[in-house]
């Protein structure tokens, strides 16, 4: 059986005092979260921040990008093995909006996704399509693509150790959302795709949903049967909304 994990990407939003009450809020009323995992992915800055908020609590944390190089001339860059020095248990690998806004392709992503995983982080590898590709009816060659770019770096056995987010660009910050019946169809897809290569790895793997996900829809986003959990954008922000999509996910 799956364990559902949801996870908040807080983007490039906080401050000390905002992030210090959200977290003191999330970590009493997460403690008894049973059935299911939670984490948030924190802007770079404030790593230090939840590491000490988060130590021994039932939340885990991450970050949201992370350099594809272990070390080097790379000004600005932050290295997968500066993660797990704050204690990271996950990192964002080919966010949408990193492909969209900072033109990282098919191959860029992977070898994130190879860094993360070789310092021992849990990569979650982001796929999905936009409006055009949606209406052009090649969700599932665009999907298709973005996965074989990692298993051709990775593996199958690379993929076991991740997670897979799938966030249809179009219902990201637009208030849309994808209808359970839609995205299942995707997870399925992906399932089904990681099942060509080993039917164990796919069964085993963790698909969470991406796109307006709130406490008003994850119960029945989360009732599919490849649903499992969500990667939770603006409703990350706000306590009352992310335990409530936590507890969806039990």
């Amino acid at each position: 059986m799956r364990e559902k994990l949801v996870a908040g990407n807080w983007k490039m939003h906080g401050s000390l005092a905002e992030n210090k009450a959200l977290l003191d809020a999330l970590v009493p009323q997460l403690a008894s979260l049973k059935g299911a995992s939670c984490a948030v992915c924190v802007p770079y800055p404030y790593l230090f921040q939840a590491q000490q908020a988060l130590q021994g609590a039932n939340v885990a944390w991450g970050a949201q990008n992370l350099s594809q190089h272990e070390k080097g001339a790379f000004t600005g860059e932050v290295s997968a093995s500066m993660l797990v020095d704050f204690g990271c248990k996950y990192a964002l690998v080919g966010h949408s909006e990193r492909r969209a806004l900072y033109g990282e392709d098919d191959a860029t992503v992977a070898a994130k996704f190879v860094a993360a995983q070789k310092a021992g982080l849990t990569p979650i590898l982001c796929v999905g399509e936009t409006l055009a590709e949606r209406e052009g009816n090649i969700t599932e060659q665009v999907v298709a693509r973005q996965l074989d770019a990692v298993l051709a770096v990775a593996g199958v056995a690379g993929l076991a150790k991740s997670v897979v987010a799938y966030e249809p660009v179009w219902a990201i910050g637009t208030g849309k959302t994808a209808s359970p019946e839609q995205a299942q169809a995707v997870h399925a897809f992906i399932r089904a795709k990681v099942a060509e290569a080993s039917a164990d790895v796919a069964a085993g793997l963790v698909i969470q949903y991406g796109g307006s996900v709130k406490a008003a829809n994850a119960a029945q986003l989360f009732s599919m049967p490849d649903i499992d959990g969500g990667l939770i954008g603006g409703a990350a922000l706000s306590a009352e909304e992310f335990v409530a999509i936590c507890r969806a996910a039990q």
